[in-house]
């Protein structure tokens, strides 16, 4: 499965894309100037999207690398 396909589902499933993401991620201390905040671990915030949204753990590692910014 390609990274958007990855994006495109998680958009199907919760109505968010990667900018809304990108803002409830900073409002929850896990992102920040545009990366990831110091000390937040990759755990953390698949933990937060497999309870708040449900996504799976490829899923939330596709948000983890948006965040991240390994894939855009």
């Amino acid at each position: 499965m390609s990274f958007q396909a990855y994006l495109d589902n998680i958009k199907s499933k919760t109505g968010l894309g990667p900018e809304e993401f990108k803002a409830l991620a900073e409002k929850k201390g896990f992102y920040t100037n545009n990366n990831i905040a110091p000390n937040v671990k990759a755990g953390d915030i698949v933990k937060w999207l497999k309870e708040d949204f449900q996504l799976g753990h490829g899923h939330s590692m596709a948000i983890y690398a948006l965040l991240k910014g390994i894939k855009d």
